[in-house]
């Protein structure tokens, strides 16, 4: 199956799913757009790669722009909210137990190990 396969199955936004798992990293794809959450993760990296769509990470000193075929990884530690203007499809990379918002909690977090 393609990535675009599986994202057809997801039905909500901010709601990553579970692809695959190497070693103690899950593969993770999920449909994104409008404002998320100020977060960080203290104990590990982040990497994004954008499927379709333009992903804008925004940063407290500035802003990078991801587009389709790009990746970017954000630091661990480092603070960051996704924006996408219009519907962004990604693949994340983070280890397995990752909350996708971090320690910031809130109506956002997304439960842990459901997959598509």
């Amino acid at each position: 199956m393609t990535f675009a396969d599986k994202i057809v199955k997801l039905t909500d936004l901010w709601q990553p799913r579970v692809i695959a798992e190497m070693n103690d990293y899950q593969f993770k794809i999920v449909r994104i757009e409008g404002d998320f959450v100020w977060h960080d993760h203290p104990e590990t990296d982040e990497t994004f790669i954008v499927l379709k769509g333009s992903l804008q990470i925004d940063f407290r000193d500035g802003a990078a722009t991801v587009e389709p075929g790009q990746m970017f990884v954000v630091p661990k530690g480092m603070e960051h909210k996704p924006y996408a203007a219009e519907e962004v499809h990604m693949l994340l990379i983070e280890p397995r137990g990752t909350l996708n918002t971090g320690h910031a909690g809130g109506e956002r977090t997304a439960q842990n190990d459901l997959w598509v």
